[in-house]
Formats: C-alpha cells, sequence, structure tokens
C-alpha cells in the first residue's frame, strides 16, 4: 500500500513538472496536427509560422493556452498510470522502482529450476502487461480532460474563448453532450501501444545501465539517457494515433444531429479519419509536428522519469529509516 502511494506522489510529481517545463511546445504541436490542409500548402503554417501567430495575437500567455487542463490531466494520469504500473510489477515479483533492494514475492516457475520471481523469468511479458494495463486504466480516467485541453489550444481567434477549465466543461457540455468528452478515446486506447514500447524498453536499458556501471543506483545522467532512448523510439513507431486523436478531439459536433435534427453527423471513425487524412494530406499527414512532438515529449519524459526515480528513492528510504 506504501508502495502504491510512494508510486503515486513520484508519478504526479514528474508529471506536473514536465507539464509546466513542456506546456509551449504542447501548444505548437496540437495547432500543428489540426491543421486540415495539406503540408507545403500556401495556407499550411510550420513551426516558425505557428509560433509566430501565436505570440502577435496571443502573446507569451497563448503559448501557455490549455496548462490548466493539462496540469489537472498529468497529476491523475501519471499517479494513475505508475500505481498500477508498479502495482503490477510488485504483486507479480518484481522490485519496486528507486533502485531499492526489497525482499520479492515468490511465485512457482514452469521449470525444473523451482521457485523463482515471475518478473526474472518473464521481464519483457510483466513490463508490457504493467503498461498497457497502466495506460488503458489513465486513458479511460482522464479522457475528459484531455478532450478540453486539446479544444483550450486549438480555438480559433473567431471563437468565444473558454475562459478556464470548467468554462470549457460546461460549454461542451451544453453544445455537444456528453459523447465529445470522449472523443478520440479508441486512438488514445491505440495509443497504449506506446507505452507498451516506451515502459519496457526504458525497463531493459536501465538493466544494461547498470551492468555496465556495475551499481543498482544510477545516476540522474544515466536514467536522462535511458527514458530519452525510450521515448524517442515509441513516440516515432506510435505517432499518427495522436494525428487522429486530436482530429477527433475537435471535432465540433452539436448534440441535435444526435436527436435525428440538423442531419447526420460527421463521421467519427478512427478508420475513417485515417483514410481522409491520408487521401487528403497524404501520409505526411500523419505525421503533423512529429518534430516538435520529439523536441517536446523527450524532455518531457526524461524530466518525468528522472523525478519520478528520485522521489522513489526519496520515499524508499524514508520508509526504510522510519521501520
Amino acid at each position: 500500500m506504501a508502495q502504491s502511494a510512494h508510486s503515486m506522489i513520484a508519478g504526479a510529481g514528474g508529471g506536473l513538472v514536465a507539464s509546466i517545463a513542456t506546456c509551449p511546445l504542447d501548444v505548437i504541436k496540437t495547432k500543428l496536427q489540426a491543421q486540415q490542409v495539406k503540408t507545403g500548402h500556401q495556407s499550411y503554417l510550420g513551426v516558425a509560422a505557428t509560433v509566430k501567430t501565436i505570440l502577435k495575437h496571443d502573446g507569451i500567455r497563448g503559448l501557455y493556452r490549455g496548462l490548466g487542463p493539462t496540469m489537472l490531466g498529468y497529476l491523475p494520469t501519471w499517479a494513475i498510470y505508475f500505481a498500477v504500473y508498479d502495482g503490477i510489477k510488485s504483486h507479480f515479483g518484481e522490485k519496486p522502482a528507486g533502485d531499492i533492494q526489497v525482499v520479492q514475492h515468490i511465485y512457482p516457475a514452469p521449470h525444473v529450476k523451482g521457485y523463482q520471481p515471475v518478473a526474472r523469468e518473464h521481464p519483457w511479458a510483466l513490463h508490457i502487461l504493467s503498461a498497457m494495463t497502466a495506460g488503458a486504466t489513465s486513458t479511460l480516467c482522464t479522457n475528459p480532460l484531455w478532450v478540453i485541453k486539446t479544444r483550450f489550444m486549438t480555438q480559433s481567434r473567431e471563437e468565444v474563448r473558454y475562459r478556464h477549465t470548467l468554462d470549457a466543461a460546461l460549454t461542451i457540455y451544453r453544445t455537444e453532450g456528453i459523447p465529445a468528452f470522449f472523443r478520440g478515446l479508441l486512438p488514445s486506447l491505440l495509443g497504449i501501444l506506446h507505452v507498451a514500447v516506451q515502459f519496457p524498453l526504458y525497463e531493459q536499458l536501465k538493466r544494461w545501465a547498470r551492468r555496465r556501471a556495475h551499481s543498482e543506483t544510477l545516476p540522474a545522467s544515466d536514467i536522462l539517457v535511458c527514458s530519452s532512448i525510450a521515448k524517442m523510439t515509441a513516440s516515432i513507431a506510435t505517432y499518427p494515433h495522436e494525428v487522429v486523436r486530436t482530429r477527433l478531439q475537435t471535432l465540433r459536433i452539436h448534440k441535435d444531429h444526435f436527436n435525428g435534427e440538423g442531419g447526420p453527423p460527421p463521421s467519427t471513425g478512427v478508420i475513417r479519419t485515417t483514410k481522409n487524412i491520408i487521401a487528403y494530406e497524404g501520409w505526411r499527414g500523419l505525421y503533423k509536428g512529429l518534430s516538435v512532438n520529439l523536441v517536446r515529449t523527450v524532455p518531457n519524459s526524461a524530466v518525468t522519469m528522472l523525478t519520478y526515480e528520485m522521489l522513489m528513492r526519496y520515499l524508499n528510504s524514508r520508509s526504510l529509516h522510519s521501520s
């Protein structure tokens, strides 16, 4: 129980620090993803043009639009994620994060070696199970906050701007109903493949780093390198789902459509949205904002994981001293 609490505190703390540090890049990336014109078209705004437009019309504050719902989203997302992730690993035999050696649970292994921790026999399977379960749990719980964040970041100057997170939530509810808060949920769940790549790779890189350093306690620089490589690899491999998710989350469908008024609602299917992007914008459309996303997510993840690991070490060391 104490370990899960430590994971929630460390995960939420890491996510909070990282979200504040990289919010401007998140705004730029989201605006790039939301543009429904082909890259290179005269009306398409690249990274530099997007930044100039934001600064011209909204100033520095424009680079932090959506920070409120982002912070509200990251806190429960990372708290739930790390609590479930470490909880599953601990339950099936792997030591908790933070490089603190503890007594592990013992489970029967299906061979003549006898009783072994499950994690020692199936590390990749365990990490993938932990990452995917944790990702699905946190996504289901926090999707409404990410819809609000995306709407904040992509509002045009012609729209009536949301004043704050609650105002955005009430406006979306009044005009589009409950379904709007779960738009983009399916591609978000498909994004679980991202963490299924990132976290097992991160754990493997840490094991290699420990063997190279001949030490169980890794320095901050090694943690930053391991988390950066893992995040970059996962981001490139799974990026298209983010573009599809943004397109669905920014789709406005008035609730009258669901009552049979105002004509049929526009398609919200993942496959149809993906086909439309490829047909009108080419394959490059599925990778809009990738460069900014890498600049944003790699340091974001590195800061998050480093903060998480350091907090876990501190909290675990305090528990050991107090016991």
